[in-house]
């Protein structure tokens, strides 16, 4: 088949499996958008019926990439406890970073429950940044002094309202890339600070503020770290589009429980879990500071360590 034509089927196709799934977000949306007056009045009730709309549409999205298109998703490290609520910090690549988060999340049956750092310019987008806000996702700014009154309220409901939760954010800052790898060996050794392989450093003052805060909540138990590592035949970090994710299927294909190795064509999609329980970290700001440094530099090294490890795979 000529390649212009497949490249169009495969558009098509997208079409088809996207389109009923953004008309449902949509409704989502709305439904959320009309919890809001509510919130107030009854937050937990509120804070419920959002999370069952958010697992209804992160579940549906979720399929289309998994079941539909076909990506195998490899999961190691540290059981996380059914129905257990953390704080959540991973590394970022790209796009389908999120469906690698909310595999474990759907295994821990918290998919509904997980609520993102995002941007504070989406509160205005009608729809999705109000039903964003009737689910007490943090929008913020990245300036912890603006976003100070915004994380209170977000943090209130989880510490004095004890919402099962799981807290996401991409330490990082931003999705990787080589030129801004340059950018943070730069500054690493302008600061005298390590620079981790394959990552960009750390920023530690959001991690910091929501632990100290977060200590208070009696049920937000452990800090979950996670590697998100892909593979495309020899590239290494090589993520899918957005786009790739809702319309190319076979993903994965060779890839699976029995099939070994993906070919050439084909990602491979790993996410590697550790788990801390939140009694076990620093009490201090400089402390938790150094120890997700730490984290992040332990974390390069196993990204290397299975780099390694995939090379020798694909030329075997």
């Amino acid at each position: 088949m000529a390649k212009p034509l497949q490249a169009a089927l495969v558009h098509l196709r997208g079409l088809g499996l996207v389109v009923p799934w953004l008309t449902w977000l949509l409704v989502a949306d709305i439904l959320l958008s009309l919890l809001l007056p509510f919130k107030l009045l009854f937050p937990d009730t509120v804070y419920n019926w959002s999370s069952h709309i958010a697992n209804s549409v992160w579940r549906w999205i979720q399929n289309i990439f998994e079941v539909r298109n076909g990506a195998v998703i490899t999961m190691s490290g540290d059981a996380l406890p059914a129905g257990e609520s953390a704080i959540v910090v991973a590394n970022h690549v790209g796009w389908s970073d999120f469906y690698m988060i909310q595999a474990l999340a759907k295994r821990a049956g918290m998919l509904g429950r997980c609520r993102w750092f995002a941007k504070v310019q989406l509160r205005m987008v009608p729809f999705l940044g109000w039903g964003l806000w009737a689910m007490g996702f943090p929008l913020v700014s990245r300036n912890w002094v603006k976003d100070k009154a915004e994380l209170e309220r977000v943090f209130k409901g989880i510490t004095e309202r004890r919402w099962p939760t799981w807290l996401i954010s991409f330490s990082e800052a931003t999705r990787f890339t080589p030129e801004k790898y340059l950018e943070s060996q730069r500054w690493c050794d302008a600061q005298g600070r390590p620079q981790p392989q394959h990552l960009l450093y750390p920023r530690t003052k959001g991690f910091v503020t929501t632990v100290q805060h977060l200590r208070a909540a009696p049920h937000i138990k452990a800090v979950y770290d996670l590697a998100i590592v892909y593979q495309r035949g020899t590239a290494f970090q090589s993520a899918p589009t957005m786009w790739e994710t809702l319309s190319a299927p076979r993903l994965s294909p060779g890839q699976g429980k029995k099939k070994g190795k993906p070919n050439e064509s084909g990602y491979r999609f790993h996410v590697h879990a550790r788990r801390f329980p939140v009694e076990e970290l620093p009490r201090d700001d400089e402390g938790l500071a150094k120890w997700l440094e730490e984290r992040w530099i332990e974390k390069g090294r196993y990204l290397e360590d299975l780099r390694v490890k995939w090379a020798e795979e694909a030329s075997g």
